[in-house]
This record gives C-alpha cells, sequence and structure tokens, in this order.
C-alpha cells in the first residue's frame, strides 16, 4: 500500500489506497498488482528546489520516474514529495522528464494550479532549456540550429547553440531549448542530424559510451501563478550530470 501497488475501485473510481483502516462498501473492489522486481526498487533522492506553496520546483535525479504505474509509484518524484514535504500535500502531474534525463521539474499540489501551470506548457508559455554532451563536432555552428522535425507525424521544434567542443574533438556541449514536449524530443532530433546524445541507449550508442545519459534539463522560466511575476529556476552546477572530457 505505501508503495502505490493497491487500489479501489468504487462505481466507475479507482484510486490508490494508501490506508488498510480505510473503511469499505459493499461493491468495492481491491486490486493489488505485485511485481518484485518493481517494489523492491529504492528511489534516488530528489532535492527540493524551490516551494511556493500551490506548486514546488525540483531536481529529479538520473532514474527517478516522472509518474508511477498500477504497479507502484515509490520511485517517482510526485510520491517523493508527498513523504518529505512539510506541510504535507497531495501532488498532480504538469509535465515529465524521461527516467535517464535528470533535471528540474514541476510539481502542484492543487487541481486549481495543476490546470494553470499546465496551460503555461500548452500555451508554450514556459521556456525550457537542457544541456547536453553529443557525438561529434558541432563548432561549426555561428549560430543556433533549429530543428524541427516531426516527432510521431507531431510538429516538434528544438534549437540547439554550441557551447564547447571535448579536448578530443570528439564530443560537443550543446545548449537545446526546445518549444514543443514530444516524446524523446531532443534525443531523436539530435540522433537525426547526426549527433546522437552521448549514453543514449534507445537512439545512440548507449552502454558503449561508457556513461549514462549526458542530459540535463536545467532552466525552466515562466510567469508563476503564485506571484503574478516571472521567474526563473536554474539548476545549479553541482546537480549537472554530464561530463564532456
Amino acid at each position: 500500500m505505501t508503495k502505490g501497488a493497491v487500489w479501489i475501485t468504487r462505481g466507475n473510481s479507482s484510486q490508490r489506497l494508501r490506508r488498510a483502516k480505510r473503511d469499505l462498501q459493499s461493491g468495492d473492489e481491491i486490486h493489488l498488482y505485485y511485481d518484485e522486481r518493481v517494489l523492491s526498487q529504492t528511489p534516488p533522492e530528489a532535492t527540493l528546489i524551490a516551494d511556493k506553496g500551490d506548486y514546488t520546483v525540483w531536481h529529479k535525479p538520473r532514474g527517478m520516474r516522472s509518474q508511477g504505474s498500477k504497479w507502484g509509484d515509490h520511485c517517482t518524484v510526485m510520491r517523493w514529495a508527498e513523504q518529505h514535504l512539510e506541510p504535507e500535500r497531495t501532488t498532480f502531474t504538469v509535465h515529465r522528464l524521461d527516467l535517464a534525463t535528470n533535471g528540474l521539474i514541476l510539481v502542484a499540489h492543487t487541481k486549481r494550479m495543476a490546470a494553470e501551470l499546465g496551460r503555461l506548457f500548452r500555451e508554450r508559455q514556459v521556456v525550457k532549456r537542457y544541456r547536453a554532451v553529443v557525438h561529434g563536432d558541432l563548432s561549426e555552428l555561428a549560430a543556433p540550429r533549429t530543428i524541427e522535425e516531426p516527432v510521431e507525424d507531431k510538429a516538434a521544434r528544438s534549437e540547439v547553440t554550441f557551447l564547447q567542443l571535448s579536448d578530443d574533438g570528439r564530443r560537443s556541449l550543446i545548449d537545446v531549448r526546445i518549444y514543443t514536449g514530444r516524446k524523446h524530443q531532443i534525443r531523436r532530433h539530435l540522433a537525426s542530424i547526426g549527433h546522437p546524445i552521448v549514453g543514449d541507449r534507445l537512439y545512440g550508442s548507449g552502454e558503449r559510451d561508457g556513461v549514462d545519459l549526458q542530459l540535463t534539463a536545467y532552466l525552466l522560466s515562466f510567469d508563476c501563478p503564485v506571484e503574478q511575476t516571472h521567474v526563473e529556476y536554474c539548476l545549479p552546477d553541482s546537480f549537472h550530470c554530464y561530463a564532456l572530457n
């Protein structure tokens, strides 16, 4: 129950059952989803970056999930927030990061705030920037390069800026701004131009690189619904997880 693998269905509604002492009614259905592999996992620690009451900003480490499944949610940033915030608050998903990606993620604590932040993302009013180490030399980019290769038949746009070349000239550190939020967008776009992210097991050379995915979501900027001012959250350098050389 504490790991989110027990559910209760009442009528047309299903939700996780957390308390063994909850009173049941005639017709209730209890579902237990047992997967020893999932339940034995230990989540890495998320770090609170900012607390605005109705929403919080977290550093999601590589290996922590953005959301759970019916088999459990104890390894998600959402559950981590519920268990570690003071005062305690419920959580609502706003956006996601890949399991292999580390970086900044927003967590809402009211339905109204989840809807408002979700609207900002849908209307592309949130600036999202990433740092990545890719294979190859991109030093010829004198200006940002825009990639607009569709992802799963949907429009997608990423803007790539070269930052630094490795000592051996075989890898490049880049800055990426995404204007859409398609699944694996950055990874797919960079692979499509022949510069996959180092450590990418889906679209690159993966394990042969000898490191994990070299991608960090380091900046979020938007008009804060709580403070009614523009805010920018930038991940401290100590949380960046890439190695150029």
